[in-house]
């Protein structure tokens, strides 16, 4: 699952014990401090053995379950002559199938889980939550799977298009309170917020920015970039851009800590924040991100955006960052302190633009302009980091930014 994954919980199990399944047939679904995803079968075979139980946590690379390879079905018609050498005289088990169970609305559901593939599913054919809550899972614990919400659209009737609302597990004590569950990735969230402060010793370090040249080059160049890419650009891949080269100039800011050594990491794989339509914040990572010029960035960011916001996203571009950058502008906030994503050792929150009065140097004396100014917060671990470094490495952010090529072209 990557090398940041620890640890991941079984959600479910696909196949039972007894079932026949191939190579890259998903068998289980995974959760993860990160991501959700279903897991392919690495062989072809029976499933002979499942040794982890819904529901439990394990880490990676502990044994899951048990696959038989060297079988040959019963009722196969190839002769003894045509088989694999290995295989010629052993049999297997038949397959188990399931009785057919309709889609039918029955009772609701309600906190089932539900895999991101089922989601995206329900998404696209305009399932709301307290709907899909009805539609009958012949999964492991009535879950719903990617064949059970296929037979449900391909069935659907007018009457069961009617809820428009979502629903959340509540519950009210009085008329003034109401106690809302959290959900499983609100707790993950939570988790490792409290772990990184625990681990780390926080430290921010603050710089005000003059972007004005940014926001002028972006509006004389958006509408010929959309023209020409058929995408926005923003300036999140400029931040990123200028985020690369100062990495490049202090790589100690790209470091990981392990019990009692420094891992100087030669990719510079920054992650960025994203909100998902939930509210949650997920951090896909654009990988050796000082390959791709700002053209290239802009694409990456704008699809790893569009995924993200869409359940799209693997586990592989979850995993992996070395460095983090949160625009906490896009809210509306000109500041904030963020929490470092472990195991790395800072991330860069982002403030918003704003337009601001400020002295400039003019060759007639100083004066006082409109200028479009940001403020930087680099948060990082004071524990590997100390203040002149944190303090020079945001600096030196926010020179690129004010340095930028306006004469550039896209």
């Amino acid at each position: 699952m990557g090398e940041s994954i620890m640890e991941g919980t079984v959600l479910s199990w696909l196949k039972q014990e007894g079932d026949i399944i191939e190579v890259d047939e998903s068998i289980l679904e995974v959760a993860t401090d990160k991501v959700d995803t279903e897991v392919p079968a690495t062989h072809g075979g029976m499933l002979k053995e499942i040794l982890v139980k819904a529901g439990e946590m394990v880490p990676v690379g502990v044994p899951i379950a048990k696959i038989e390879t060297d079988l040959v079905a019963e009722d196969t018609p190839q002769t003894k002559d045509t088989l694999p050498a290995a295989s010629r005289g052993k049999t297997i088990s038949p397959v188990k199938k399931q009785s057919a169970e309709t889609n039918s609305p029955k009772r609701p559901v309600s906190g089932r889980f539900y895999s991101p593939l089922v989601m995206n599913i329900a998404r696209k054919e305009n399932i709301a939550t307290s709907e899909l809550e009805r539609v009958c899972g012949t999964g492991r614990d009535g879950r719903v799977t990617k064949k059970d919400i296929l037979a449900y659209v391909k069935n659907r009737t007018t009457s069961n298009q009617q809820t428009t609302q979502n629903t959340v597990a509540a519950g009210s004590i009085s008329g003034e309170e109401e106690i809302i569950a959290m959900d499983r990735m609100r707790k993950i969230i939570a988790e490792r917020m409290i772990d990184s402060k625990r681990v780390s010793a926080h430290v921010t370090s603050f710089v005000e920015a003059d972007v004005t040249g940014i926001v002028h080059w972006r509006n004389r160049v958006k509408q010929l970039f959309k023209a020409r890419r058929g995408e926005p650009i923003t300036f999140t891949p400029i931040f990123i851009q200028a985020v690369v080269q100062a990495i490049k100039d202090y790589p100690m800011i790209n470091v990981q800590v392990k019990e009692d050594n420094i891992i100087r990491k030669k990719a510079i794989n920054v992650g960025v924040a994203v909100a998902l339509p939930n509210g949650n914040l997920i951090v896909p990572v654009i990988h050796n991100a000082d390959r791709y010029n700002l053209v290239e960035l802009a694409g990456k960011m704008n699809d790893l955006v569009r995924r993200t916001r869409t359940y799209k996203l693997s586990a592989d571009e979850l995993q992996g960052g070395t460095y983090t950058v949160s625009n906490v502008g896009s809210f509306g906030n000109v500041m904030g302190t963020p929490i470092i994503m472990q195991p790395q050792v800072a991330i860069l929150a982002l403030g918003a633009v704003q337009k601001k009065p400020a002295v400039i140097e003019t060759p007639n004396g100083d004066a006082i302009a409109i200028r479009n100014k940001m403020f930087l917060s680099h948060s990082y671990d004071h524990r590997i980091i100390d203040g002149a470094l944190g303090g020079m490495f945001v600096r030196r952010v926010a020179d690129y930014l004010e340095r930028f090529d306006t004469a550039q072209e896209v």
